[in-house]
Formats: structure tokens, C-alpha cells, sequence
């Protein structure tokens, strides 16, 4: 990892992210790229391209300088020390500004917060932040709560073990790799898609194969739950995992995923973060 990007709207759930992510920048020598996105109205932006009075560029300008004044506060503050940020300010609606400056900058992790059962709602609900994890071709890391040490030590990634989700796990055992942190894969069991545990077996085995992974390497965990955002929760929390990675779906999301709310609950309930990684198209 060389570039972070944080978008920032300056609340405590940004601040949190923020932290993370000079955890993540101080110990891999990354930089950061702090951006914040001013949604204004076009004529204010652009005021020579629309019928109104240059007495609105002042309001514009006033923005932009309260912005400056937030990043310049943030600067400061201790745990962001030694630490190269980059400020940036954008004119853009937060989603499609959030995806241009990951790629003009080549960033490699997207750090983004979220905060409790309303902030999961938020999170996935036609929000920028469901928008960013939905279509990013880079990961995107959701924090929900403050981290004075932020540790990757466990790391477990839910699947149903799809052969198309296989590029997305390779995406995630780099991400553990980058952290020197083991893996392990959950498969949760439901009433309403059950598998036989034959079924289960033939299906790992393929997946296995498929990403040249051995079960001395990665773990193989089956669970049983009435539905598999429960299950995922409850066995990350009771096996102590820091982190869950969950591959996602382009235009549906996560939802196409495990074809529910996945998204909404997961985030909604794991007190855990959520690592999200696209899945390719054909595999790996």
C-alpha cells in the first residue's frame, strides 16, 4: 500500500476513520489523501455559466475557506504526526469526487466511517458511502467506532463460496498478507439455502482449488444460522476477529452477494470492521 484516501466530512465518524487510517499510513509508510467534497449549487461554482449575480462567488469562496480552516484543526492533531496528508478540497457530488481522486491518485484503500445502527442505515441506504462500497474497484475499509490501537492480527472473509467470488478472496488474503494476519473462510449454513455438508465439501474443495489455497493455509468454518448476517456476526465476534472482508457486486452491491440485506445488517450489527472488495466480473 503506497496512497490512502479518508473522505471527510469533519464529524466524529470521519475522525475515527481518519485515525485508522494513520495507523495503517504510519506503519506500511503510506500517504494519505484527505478529501472533502463541497456539494454546492452549480451557480455558485461556476458563476459566469449561469444567469446569476457575482455577489454569489463570495458565498463559494466563504466555503472553501471554512473547509481550510476545518483541514488546518485536523492537521494538528497528534496521532496524524509525521504522517504526509494531502488536503483536497473538491467541487464534485461526493460519490463521483470520491472515485475520481482514488484514481487521479492511484490510492490503493479507501478509509471511510460509520456509526451504529442510524450509521448503517446511513451507510447503505442510497448513501455515498453504500455508493463507494458498491462500485470501488479498490477496497474500501468502514470503521464504526474509535480505535486507539488499530490491530489486523484475524482477519475472516465470508462466502458462499461462488467461484466468481475467488478474485475478491485473493484481494482480501493480500490485504491480511499486508498485515501479516491470519485467514480464515466462513461459509454460514441457512434453513433457506441449506447445503448438505457434501454439498459444502465438493464446493470447497472447487473454491480451494480455484484460488490455490490448502486448509493448513486458510481455515475452513461452517456455521449454522437462520440467516447468514447473524451467522458472520456472531462467529467474528466470538472468535474474536478484528476485521470482516466481504466481496461485492458492482450495480447490486452486496446484496447480490448473499442475495439479501446483507449489507444493511452486517454493517448494521458487526461492531467489527468491514473490509468491502469488488468481485470481478470472471473470476479470478
Amino acid at each position: 500500500m503506497k496512497n490512502i484516501l479518508v473522505p471527510t466530512d469533519f464529524s466524529e465518524q470521519a475522525e475515527n476513520a481518519l485515525e485508522v487510517a494513520a495507523q495503517i499510513a504510519r506503519e506500511h509508510n503510506c500517504e494519505i489523501y484527505l478529501l472533502h467534497m463541497l456539494e454546492l449549487p452549480l451557480e455558485l461554482i461556476n458563476p459566469a455559466d449561469n444567469d446569476t449575480s457575482s455577489n454569489d462567488l463570495p458565498e463559494a469562496i466563504f466555503f472553501m475557506k471554512l473547509a481550510h480552516q476545518k483541514f488546518n484543526a485536523i492537521m494538528k492533531k497528534e496521532f496524524l504526526k509525521d504522517i504526509k496528508v494531502h488536503e483536497t478540497v473538491e467541487f464534485h457530488e461526493a460519490f463521483d469526487g470520491i472515485m475520481e481522486i482514488s484514481k487521479k491518485h492511484g490510492c490503493d484503500l479507501i478509509v471511510m466511517g460509520s456509526s451504529g445502527s442510524k450509521g448503517a442505515k446511513e451507510l447503505f441506504i442510497g448513501s455515498n458511502t453504500e455508493k463507494v462500497v458498491r462500485h470501488s474497484d479498490i477496497p474500501v475499509l468502514v470503521i464504526k467506532k474509535k480505535f486507539d490501537i488499530f490491530m489486523v492480527n484475524k482477519v475472516l472473509y465470508a462466502t458462499n463460496l461462488a467461484t466468481e467470488t475467488a478474485s475478491s478472496f485473493l484481494e482480501a488474503k493480500r490485504f491480511a498478507n499486508n498485515f501479516k494476519a491470519s485467514m480464515e473462510i466462513v461459509f454460514v449454513n441457512t434453513a433457506k439455502k441449506f447445503k448438505t455438508s457434501e454439498e459444502i465439501e465438493k464446493r470447497r474443495e472447487v473454491f480451494y482449488d480455484q484460488v490455490g489455497a490448502t486448509l493448513d493455509d486458510i481455515p475452513f468454518t461452517i456455521r449454522n444460522q437462520l440467516n447468514m448476517e447473524d451467522g458472520i456476526v456472531k462467529y467474528a465476534e466470538d472468535a474474536e476477529f478484528d476485521v470482516i472482508c466481504i466481496g461485492t457486486h458492482g450495480r447490486k452491491g452486496i446484496s447480490r452477494f448473499i442475495n439479501g440485506s446483507l449489507s444493511e445488517d452486517l454493517v448494521n450489527h458487526a461492531k467489527i470492521p468491514v473490509v468491502a472488495f469488488k468481485i470481478g466480473e470472471s473470476g479470478v
